[in-house]
């Protein structure tokens, strides 16, 4: 049996640290993505729209949590 390496809430909050998003340790996807958006916003965050795109193309091992995390805030930036 092969399992794939499902995009969690902890991977997803990984991924936006790593492009120097500073978030709390125990936020949930829905306000990873939201601060995300927010810094961008004021910002600019080098990275975020290919972090994006990268994201939306592997939406079939993503939870549905992060998903919709990523359709409701950060999908218009990568637009």
């Amino acid at each position: 049996m092969m399992y794939a390496d499902l995009i969690d809430a902890e991977d997803f909050r990984q991924r936006l640290v790593a492009l120097g998003i500073d978030l709390p340790a125990d936020a949930d996807p829905d306000t990873c993505a939201r601060l995300a958006a927010q810094r961008q916003a004021e910002a600019g965050v080098p990275g975020l729209e290919a972090l994006v795109a990268e994201l939306e193309a592997q939406t079939g091992v993503m939870l549905p949590e992060v998903r919709e995390a990523l359709v409701n805030h950060l999908r218009p930036i990568a637009g």
